[in-house]
């Protein structure tokens, strides 16, 4: 048994969609209004009948009006409708030379041309079609009232005349009840065909902001490479230096000031071991940003400090004829620092080697590929936060590839590929 609640949205739903709804007269209207920008095709047509020997007059007709016909038919989307149908962007005037041939080139004019010229006249026709149905419905529903209302003449109704009225009264009925839906299908039809037809090319539109989004992305790799570069000058010049100037004077006054307190002395050795310590750490974190042998000497200079002071021997192969650009650099040198630590950390590896080439991507033009490779267990998991996720984040933001073959045993090769030209 029906709850009240399910009754309640069930005639609610009737209601909504009834004949008398704003939903059936909304698209009522809409679907009429579709016969006014067809009139031009049909006149141009009731022309070519008239005049048999000017076959082109409908077709030059359309082609002449068709900015005119496709900002009409816009305008009734979103009036009518409120579905908007982005406009489409030209690069020139259309009063220009340069603009007239950039429009009959566009695919965008031919598709428009293809809206007014087909798919207008068979809305225009669903729309008298529409009407019609409205109107014959109306009509059908209330013979009984023009039975009454209309004078008779005197003559008596044939036998069983109330049989064919209760008939033509449910095929009126039966009528209202389907013209709603009928406007429905009409505009939806209408609006898939404007959508695809009248605006851009969305297939192309996706292609240009994915353009933009990588021109964007591009921008902003380069402004945080920049950054990360100006903090790595500014470490090294200010902070760093002001680390070794301390290192440097307590190293003096742990020479020069013999004659202090035993407690005293041991304060200056522990503060002069900590600003040691802290000068390592520092020099550490500014390689870790942006080394300035990478942006000075290339990838074969920056890597080759990196394999020195690997706690395992690593034998690294550079070979690059020109060199990529400075965030590709910044990234390989990243994977490559990250890729030795995880081995130091967790492969028990007893060699390494790290090669890094140039190799032509087709489509993709040429890509750097970085080659990791150590004889350690294997095993190696992205989940299981031996820093790979954070490799796999930092190749994706420059749309590069990687690969991590290492099965248990070892031995595991971390591969990974950089398009060239960001």
């Amino acid at each position: 048994m029906a709850t009240p609640g399910a009754l309640r949205r069930t005639y609610t739903w009737i209601a909504s969609h009834a004949p008398w709804s704003a939903w059936a007269w909304r698209n009522t209207a809409f679907a009429t209004a579709a016969i006014p920008p067809a009139l031009p095709l049909l006149l141009g047509a009731a022309a070519l009948v008239a005049l048999p020997g000017h076959t082109a007059l409908p077709l030059l007709l359309v082609l002449a009006l068709r900015p005119l016909l496709t900002l009409l038919q816009r305008s009734r989307f979103r009036t009518l409708l409120g579905l908007d149908v982005p406009p489409v962007v030209h690069e020139h005037r259309w009063a220009t030379v340069r603009g007239l041939t950039e429009r009959l080139r566009s695919e965008s004019t031919w598709r428009q041309y293809g809206y007014h010229l087909l798919v207008s006249p068979l809305a225009a026709a669903g729309a008298a079609a529409l009407v019609l149905t409205w109107a014959g419905g109306a009509a059908a529903a209330s013979v009984y009232g023009w039975y009454w209302v209309l004078p008779s003449d005197g003559e008596l109704p044939s036998p069983g005349w109330t049989a064919q009225y209760d008939a033509i009264t449910g095929l009126g009925v039966l009528a209202l009840l389907a013209a709603p839906w009928l406007a429905a299908a009409l505009t939806r039809i209408d609006a898939t065909a404007a959508a695809a037809l009248l605006g851009p090319n969305r297939a192309r539109e996706l292609e240009r902001r994915v353009e933009d989004l990588a021109e964007s992305r591009a921008g902003v790799l380069d402004a945080a490479d920049l950054e990360r570069r100006r903090i790595e000058r500014d470490l090294h010049d200010g902070a760093q230096q002001r680390l070794v100037s301390l290192a440097m004077n307590l190293g003096i006054a742990r020479a020069t000031l013999t004659d202090l307190p035993p407690e005293a002395r041991a304060v200056i050795d522990e503060a002069h071991r900590e600003a040691k310590e802290a000068i390592e750490e520092l020099g550490n974190l500014v390689r870790g940003l942006h080394p300035a042998v990478l942006e000075d000497r290339g990838l074969d200079a920056a890597l080759s400090g990196i394999a020195a002071r690997a706690p395992l021997p690593v034998e690294l192969t550079v070979d690059l004829a020109r060199r990529p650009g400075s965030t590709v650099e910044a990234v390989a040198y990243f994977v490559v620092s990250e890729a030795l630590a995880n081995v130091a950390k967790h492969a028990r590896a007893q060699r390494c080697s790290v090669h890094v080439g140039r190799v032509a991507g087709g489509r993709r033009g040429d890509l750097l590929r970085v080659v990791v490779t150590d004889d350690g267990v294997g095993g190696a998991d992205p989940a299981g936060g031996t820093g790979l996720t954070g490799l796999r984040k930092r190749v994706g933001s420059v749309d590069g590839t990687i690969l991590i073959n290492s099965p248990l045993g070892g031995p595991t090769t971390v591969t990974v590929e950089l398009p060239c030209g960001l």
